[in-house]
């Protein structure tokens, strides 16, 4: 059973953009569903794959490598931009460090970026205290046989959706139940590249983390605002969600805030060509 989803709507007049979604480490675009039926139903076409390494067969994860999550990217991007005059990015946690990825590749095509709970660092509360070894893990054959188990909070502070989050992940069904180390080794070398080209980012771009975020720290989103060049940039902290913000306590707030992000953006270009006719 595939769990990727294309959302389109039939009447062209109806659609004001694309937005390509990307989901987390060992996650599927299971975890995007909700928000991206929000954004269809607000006029967007919405696309969700799972990335390489992930979906029906999770073995694969193990032998992935950030180039290929990184081509996957670039490659639907660009099928996407051959079709639609406006494309934004979205992605959550890896899906974000590919959606700024992506803007630093495409600098003068990307429309807009929604980044959510970024993860360039691992660096959240729910670690363990030895987490300071986890380098050491990484940069040995370790990570060939080690994997992090994924437990309490699940990235979700709302005690209800983490029940039924929790069964849906020991079914298997829509995401792997622990972090392969080898997977986690090519995340943190993926955010070391994105890091070093943040400059190359021109963007407009709306950043959303939580302060209390389990798997990474809010560091990340403010590397990524201090060393972007976008002009058009915002930053935004939730105070009451973990990791998974699309969602937990504030999702609500997260969906209404990118469909304003999104509906500005579309404005804001038919504002400009509206100028140029008079």
């Amino acid at each position: 059973m595939s769990l990727d989803f294309f959302l389109k709507h039939e009447n062209k007049n109806e659609i004001k953009g694309a937005v390509l979604l990307f989901h987390g480490l060992t996650g599927s675009p299971f975890e995007l569903k909700k928000y991206g039926q929000f954004l269809y139903n607000n006029g967007y076409d919405v696309y969700g794959e799972c990335l390489p390494g992930h979906g029906e067969k999770f073995e694969e994860i193990y032998t992935v490598k950030y180039q290929d999550w990184l081509n996957f990217a670039y490659t639907r991007f660009k099928d996407l931009k051959a079709g639609y005059s406006k494309v934004f990015i979205s992605g959550l946690c890896l899906g974000a460090v590919l959606a700024i990825a992506v803007a630093e590749k495409f600098p003068n095509e990307v429309d807009g970026v929604i980044s959510l709970s970024t993860t360039l660092y691992l660096d959240g509360w729910r670690l363990p205290w030895y987490k300071f070894l986890i380098p050491i893990g990484l940069s040995t054959i370790i990570r060939c046989y080690y994997n992090y188990p994924e437990c309490e909070p699940h990235g979700i502070k709302n005690l209800k959706t983490r029940s039924v989050v929790k069964k849906l992940l020991a079914k298997g069904d829509v995401g792997m139940n622990d972090f392969p180390m080898t997977g986690i080794y090519e995340l943190v070398k993926l955010s070391a590249v994105v890091r070093k080209n943040l400059k190359k980012v021109i963007s407009p771009i709306l950043l959303i983390h939580s302060k209390e975020d389990d798997l990474t720290s809010v560091k990340s989103a403010e590397i990524v605002y201090s060393n972007i060049s976008s002009e058009d940039k915002e930053k935004i902290i939730l105070y009451d969600s973990y990791h998974m913000v699309l969602y937990d306590n504030e999702k609500e707030f997260v969906f209404n805030k990118a469909v304003s992000f999104l509906d500005n953006h579309v404005s804001l270009e038919q504002n400009i060509k509206e100028t140029v006719c008079i």
